[in-house]
């Protein structure tokens, strides 16, 4: 299996990390500047990573993060990661959908125009308006962001020390390495929110350090410029 990966993003940390922490025989493979090249577009036509390269899926390449993540847990049987049982399994897909459908966005339109990644179209951000108005529209998603964290604390975590429960699952390394953006947002951490980031690192080890490294790597440089 090959992850072609680009290193600062935290959509490919999450499958960095959970490459490591299972052990897994991945190949990975830088992508950066690569992704518009004839032939990643004939593996994978949306230009997206991360995306593992295996045989055994579709058309041989499979992409987006979760995706991937609960693909290697099946193939794997990493139910430390992913559990099997159905409620508990919907609990991890529905944090990680909530993670990429409410959470993501929000952090994306946030920090995005400070690390210098350009924005989706029709966001405010990548329209002709003034700066001033794309600070309003970037502080506006910010604001919004501690709403939506709060529903991780009292919902899925709910005085568990990780969504997974004792240990750290798919849906902890996706909301972490989420979160890992806001770094270079005007949030402050709440306590909760230090305490659980401090737990899955803690609980991953160095799986968890060595991408978060390069994601945090980059964001010390968008701070620079």
């Amino acid at each position: 299996m090959k992850l072609h990966v680009i290193k600062p993003s935290v959509n490919n940390m999450a499958v960095r990390v959970l490459v490591r922490a299972a052990g897994l025989p991945v190949e990975e493979v830088d992508a950066y500047g690569q992704t518009r090249t004839e032939a990643f577009l004939a593996l994978c036509p949306a230009h997206a990573t991360p995306m593992l390269e295996d045989s055994g899926v579709h058309k041989g390449a499979l992409w987006e993060s979760c995706a991937i993540m609960q693909y290697l847990c099946n193939r794997h049987g990493l139910d430390k990661f992913y559990p099997t049982d159905p409620a508990a399994r919907a609990k991890q897909d529905s944090a990680m959908l909530y993670t990429t459908g409410s959470l993501y966005p929000l952090v994306a339109r946030a920090a995005y125009p400070r690390l210098g990644f350009p924005s989706y179209p029709g966001e405010v951000a990548a329209s002709d308006a003034d700066p001033a108005a794309k600070e309003a529209a970037r502080k506006a998603a910010e604001a919004a962001i501690p709403e939506i964290l709060e529903v991780y604390r009292s919902f899925f975590l709910d005085g568990q020390k990780f969504i997974g429960g004792s240990s750290p699952s798919i849906a902890d390394i996706r909301l972490a390495a989420t979160v890992e953006f806001l770094r270079i947002t005007d949030l402050a951490f709440p306590g909760w929110l230090e305490d659980y980031m401090a737990a899955v690192a803690g609980a991953l080890g160095e799986a968890y350090a060595e991408p978060a490294a390069d994601v945090r790597g980059y964001i010390d440089y968008a701070r620079s410029r």
